[in-house]
């Protein structure tokens, strides 16, 4: 099943700047084939169940590795099995209902 979600990561007791966490997801996501887009608060991907929540998964090993001894992670999803429609796609969409 595809599924298209929404990733906000917060590293605990690892200080204030948590960049340096959220940096080492970025290539995992990207490694998975998730097409990771970043945003102020998150990160939406897209792609397998099992790819998304295994790639999470790393994300969660590789910021305790780098010392945070806690993260806490919010994720959205959503899937559909009426068509195929990307994140781009609802994207597009909402700018044209806009004008």
């Amino acid at each position: 099943m595809n599924i298209t979600a929404e990733i906000c990561v917060i590293p605990m007791g690892a200080g204030v700047s948590v960049s340096r966490f959220i940096a080492a997801c970025q290539p995992i996501l990207d490694n998975a084939g998730l097409n990771p887009v970043a945003h102020a608060y998150g990160t939406n991907v897209e792609g397998d169940w099992d790819d998304v929540f295994a790639a999470f998964k790393q994300c969660h090993e590789a910021i305790h590795d780098l010392g945070a001894p806690r993260v806490f992670t919010t994720i959205k999803l959503g899937s559909r099995s009426d068509r195929d429609q990307s994140n781009q796609d609802k994207v597009d969409s909402l700018r044209q209902q806009a004008g």
